[in-house]
């Protein structure tokens, strides 16, 4: 049969048509079917993606707390000017937990229940964690903990993006006997990470011949150490380990000062001092003593460089950045990039895709480990100067792979402890506190 010029045209136009057709109707079926048939919804939604951002903004934590929330909320809003994620707005919803644990755990409660969030990323103390556990546990949430802490933990609700107790704990201990002394006198807020971190000195400086020489706390949110820092001067130790946490440093390190005691002639190796906390003391009262943390703003890495300059852009430019607002900041990165892989925000959707999840955050390369959700970190110790910042003494130069239970004794053993705290606190994680933080 012989076609005409029209009508062969006329063929071609119908053939392009027919494919048309099927390649809408095949896309239609991948987007609309195929995600009925494996339980997992990747369609466009307008609604934004809801996320917790559950810290102290008021109370005796707040001058540590509201710069981590700071950095969280940066985090989100980086993610929104490059598109949110799976196509949708990250929507924070902001609670201030007031230093307050039992408040901590009520509005977790409600982020998870009532407003359905894909995450929550908050808590510092380890008395406000060790409440809000439960909650996360029975309601099927998620929480982001952003801060070093004691260890003796695991919890399939809970992604740990600070240090485990060997990653901070155990190498400033022992960097300390071998280069500060071997008499160490411990200070600490009253609650659960000081004097559980104190009990792994106990026993890593006995390993090591060194000796603890005293031992002083107060509740979370106290400011009288008169009787603590009269023992100092009386004993006169070769190092003070500092646990204190929140503006308890302030009363501190003023009363500290005012009695004499000096860097050059005590120093003190602070676990939960970073950046922050100097600005809040004053620079010229904690230049010379020492820190250990995963990450200093004064970490020399592109990475962090990048960091630290779009966040002053966005908060000004005497803002300073701390460990855990690196934590949080890539913990909101990590956590965007499981539900991206995942294509769901339901977190019994995108955990499996968090385990194993890395990237080279502003202190370097991070891990989440799989068999205790913990991040690989690197451990630095600083020595704080006239300027705010720290100079970086010692790096353990590579990521350390996370223990949250230090091998001194078993699980079952460190359990044991944990217990005697709680009970002897009754059924509480910290001493009596006028703050209740």
């Amino acid at each position: 049969m012989v076609f005409s010029r029209g009508n062969r045209v006329l063929a071609q136009h119908h053939r392009y048509y027919v494919a048309a057709i099927a390649a809408l109707a095949l896309g239609l079926l991948i987007t609309y079917v195929a995600p009925l048939l494996t339980g997992v919804d990747r369609s466009p939604s307008k609604d934004p993606i809801k996320v917790g951002v559950l810290h102290s903004l008021s109370g005796t934590m707040a001058v540590s707390e509201r710069t981590v929330a700071d950095a969280t909320l940066f985090a989100i809003d980086q993610l929104n000017q490059n598109g949110g994620v799976l196509g949708r707005r990250v929507e924070p919803i902001v609670i201030d937990g007031r230093s307050d644990w039992a408040l901590f755990a009520k509005k977790a409660e409600e982020l998870i229940v009532q407003d359905k969030v894909s995450a929550v990323f908050g808590c510092w103390t380890s008395a406000c964690r060790k409440t809000v556990k439960p909650v996360f546990e029975r309601d099927k949430g998620v929480l982001f903990y952003p801060v070093q802490y004691e260890g003796l933990e695991r919890s399939p609700n809970i992604i740990y993006t600070g240090a485990a107790p060997n990653q901070q704990i155990i190498p400033a201990t022992k960097w300390s006997i071998d280069n500060l002394g071997r008499r160490i006198y411990l200070v600490g807020s009253d609650y659960v990470f000081p004097r559980t971190a104190n009990a792994i000195i106990r026993i890593q400086v006995g390993a090591l011949k060194g000796k603890i020489v005293g031992e002083g706390y107060v509740p979370l949110g106290g400011r009288d150490f008169s009787a603590i820092i009269e023992e100092i001067k009386k004993i006169h130790p070769d190092v003070i380990f500092n646990t204190i946490n929140g503006d308890s440093n302030i009363a501190f390190y003023h009363q500290l000062r005012a009695a004499g005691i000096r860097s050059d002639d005590i120093p003190v190796m602070s676990f939960s001092l970073a950046e922050a906390e100097v600005q809040a003391i004053g620079p010229d009262l904690v230049a010379g003593d020492y820190a250990s943390r995963n990450y200093f703003q004064s970490v020399d890495s592109p990475e962090n460089k990048a960091f630290v300059k779009a966040f002053r852009a966005a908060y000004g430019q005497s803002y300073v950045t701390t460990a855990p607002m690196e934590a949080a900041y890539f913990g909101v990165q990590l956590w965007a990039r499981a539900v991206e892989e995942a294509g769901s925000a339901d977190y019994a959707d995108y955990r499996a895709f968090l385990m194993g999840q890395s990237m080279r955050a502003p202190s370097g390369i991070v891990y989440i480990d799989p068999a205790s959700q913990h991040t690989w970190r690197t451990v630095l110790i600083g020595r704080m100067t006239t300027a705010g910042d720290f100079s970086i003494v010692w790096s353990s130069g590579r990521p350390i792979r996370p223990e949250p239970f230090p091998g001194f004794l078993t699980e079952p053993e460190w359990l044991v402890f944990l217990d005697g705290l709680y009970k002897g606190w009754n059924n509480h994680w910290a001493a009596p506190s006028r703050s209740g933080s």
